[in-house]
């Protein structure tokens, strides 16, 4: 960074450990730089089809997002979603011939009794629509509390699946979120960065769950589930 000369002068005003706590600082990775996969890495080809393997790792990286708000009342929404992933990887495993991209999954299975991968990425988009929205929605109205970015995710999204029971689960669940800003500082300390990579992923993940929607409204493969 600096020739030997500059270095010896430079240390001469600022002692080393500052300049080694500085850069440090600088560089310290964000929630976006440790997670497995980021959504905007998962491969959809040109007529839409999403790699199964890339995906799923995805998801379970937005499943750790939730530990950073800071509440138990977010455990049944990550057992939720990690028990998704598990059925959809299952089959995967039992098939994976037939399981390369999620639409090959949902498909191999469209005429069998018991579908359980299919109602798993059922499931799990509704979870990812609820999240995305929720985000979303945090990232448009910057003075706006998580409270009400979830709240009014949840109210848009998975409320209308839940019996009384879920929805007063998910209401807690909704309370409990932490403040605005110690959310985002938990992201990462560099805000211009967090927001940069928060921005691609987000938008990455959006793309993903209206494609997937889209294709279960396409063969109405909901439906029974």
């Amino acid at each position: 960074l600096f020739s030997p000369s500059h270095s010896s002068l430079i240390s001469q005003y600022i002692p080393t450990t500052t300049i080694t706590q500085t850069l440090t600082k600088t560089m310290a990775p964000t929630f976006f730089d440790g997670i497995k996969k980021d959504f905007k890495d998962v491969p959809v080809s040109a007529d839409n089809k999403i790699s199964t393997t890339e995906f799923l790792e995805a998801s379970e990286s937005l499943v750790t997002l939730f530990d950073l708000l800071g509440s138990t009342a977010f455990a049944a929404v990550q057992k939720d979603m990690t028990g998704n992933i598990k059925k959809i990887r299952e089959q995967q495993l039992k098939s994976p011939a037939t399981s390369e991209t999620l639409q090959d999954i949902v498909l191999n299975e469209k005429d069998e009794k018991k579908r359980d991968a299919t109602q798993g990425l059922l499931w799990l988009t509704r979870g990812l629509s609820f999240t995305a929205k929720a985000l979303r929605k945090s990232i448009n109205n910057p003075d706006e509390e998580l409270t009400v970015s979830f709240t009014n995710s949840y109210n848009e999204t998975l409320t209308k699946y839940h019996n009384m029971l879920v929805r007063g689960i998910f209401k807690v669940a909704m309370k409990a979120c932490p403040y605005r800003k110690d959310f985002y500082s938990k992201l990462g300390d560099d805000q211009s960065v967090v927001l940069a990579q928060l921005e691609a992923w987000l938008a990455a993940l959006e793309k993903i769950v209206e494609i997937i929607e889209a294709f279960f409204e396409s063969g109405n493969y909901s439906k029974g589930l």
